[in-house]
């Protein structure tokens, strides 16, 4: 009996994804359950089980392209005697994907964005995108039903609207690919190839700003971006594009709790099971930070501020082929017990690709730690939808002056980036003085 394999549908606003590594090749064996693939979405990497045992009898889309949802990528002989097609066949035709679900109403107590209607194109058919698309093409000034949708059932997609506002034309048109660069003469100099087509609107920028030919001369090796990479610079150019980046700086005294952590790990570890870094106590200290001051825990749409009720915590892990963002939900309402475990749960499942599509999204506010790999503090990107984001420097001892006496002490430079739509200069010091407050008078239990 044949078993079709299909595209999952990852999240309610996800209607695409990427294989980019299939685990198993064709006549290869296979339990129910058993990762078959990897897939990359616009939210998250996952490995995908296998829904039946038997035999992967053929792989119908190919690693590094990209499908609509239910789309059939494989098939599976669950007999395990059916004949095996080792050659990848064309990808079956796209079936529509579902209409988008509606949101739900948001209770009354909190501030409503005035709706939008969805665009109409020129033959009176509803155009199909998202709230985010539309929000980009409103902010852009461009018309989301002259811009042409490449996803599913004409769907128009993040990246059709971003190459709208990187061509800079407000039509909606899509930037041309630039030209192959010349081939080099030298032998010793492999021509260069054209680039990866799944990044075209993450590089138009650079593409248009500095001509192809000067990025190609000496001794050179092409890496084509990963689907992670192209996604993480499209997030990054539309960050910067749409909010007006500001920074504060400070420093923080966290003497107390290297010496609680020192003091405490072991015993921290052998009670609760997980391990006591650091990270907890800032992520505690910015929750009482948010409460405090609530401008910096929204977002904006339009003409509108969202402040949120909930305190949503995105901790940026680094992965060998990336970098995601997992989210503590409902963060205020957690201690720092369990926080700690919440934390280390979901960096350990993003380095594993366990995430689901839901834990790396509604972040309402994010922390960076460049310090862990001993930056002494850096300058990160806001992580859209956010107004604000917390970089985290290295924790080192350095002598600092108390009461007109020299003293060693263990200090940490913090950084917020912050959109200065929403927050201005005073509302992030008093952000920043709260957070350095929290940190440097700690009276929290750890259990």
């Amino acid at each position: 009996m044949a078993v079709d394999v299909i595209m999952p549908q990852m999240g309610e606003s996800i209607f695409e994804g990427t294989i980019t590594k299939w685990l198993k090749k064709a006549g290869d064996k296979i339990e129910r359950d058993e990762p078959l693939f990897e897939i990359s979405t616009d939210k998250v990497d996952a490995e995908i089980p296998s829904p039946s045992a038997g035999v992967l009898k053929e792989i119908k889309v190919t690693e590094g392209q990209t499908v609509p949802i239910q789309t059939i990528v494989a098939v599976i002989d669950a007999d395990g005697s059916g004949a095996v097609s080792a050659a990848p066949a064309k990808a079956e035709a796209a079936k529509p994907a579902p209409a988008a679900p509606v949101a739900a109403k948001p209770p009354a107590s909190a501030p409503v964005a005035a709706p939008s209607a969805a665009p109409v194109s020129a033959s009176g058919d509803r155009v199909r995108s998202s709230p985010l698309v539309r929000k980009i093409a409103r902010e852009n000034n461009i018309d989301v039903a002259q811009v042409p949708g490449t996803g599913a059932g004409g769907r128009v997609s993040k990246q059709d609207i971003l190459g709208a506002v990187e061509s800079g034309t407000g039509t909606g048109s899509r930037p041309v690919a630039a030209a192959p660069p010349p081939a080099h003469s030298a032998s010793s100099r492999p021509s260069a190839p054209p680039p990866p087509t799944g990044g075209a609107s993450a590089s138009a920028v650079l593409e248009n700003a500095v001509p192809r030919e000067k990025m190609y001369f000496g001794h050179y090796e092409v890496q084509p971006m990963s689907v992670m990479r192209q996604r993480i610079a499209e997030h990054m150019v539309l960050s910067k594009h749409v909010s007006p980046h500001v920074y504060s700086v400070d420093e923080a005294d966290v003497t107390g709790i290297a010496t609680l952590r020192a003091k405490m790990k072991g015993k921290f570890e052998e009670a609760s099971g997980t391990k006591l870094t650091f990270m907890p106590f800032f992520v505690r200290a910015a929750v009482e930070a948010l409460r405090a001051f609530p401008t910096v825990n929204s977002s904006v749409d339009g003409t509108n501020i969202i402040l949120h009720k909930e305190c949503n915590i995105g901790i940026a892990v680094a992965l060998d082929w990336g970098l995601i963002v997992p989210v503590i939900k409902n963060a205020e309402e957690k201690n720092f017990l369990g926080i700690a475990r919440s934390m280390n749960d979901l960096a350990e499942r993003a380095r594993s690709k366990k995430l689901k599509p839901d834990e790396v999204a509604e972040g309402t506010f994010a922390i960076t730690n460049p310090g862990v790999f001993g930056g002494l503090f850096g300058l990160p990107v806001i992580n859209q939808p956010n107004v604000a984001i917390l970089g985290l420097g290295t924790i080192e001892k350095r002598p600092v002056v108390i009461e007109d006496a020299i003293a060693i002490r263990s200090m940490v430079y913090l950084t917020l980036s912050y959109d200065h739509r929403v927050v201005d200069g005073a509302v992030a010091h008093q952000f920043m003085a709260k957070l350095k407050h929290t940190l440097e008078n700690w009276t929290e239990s750890l259990m």
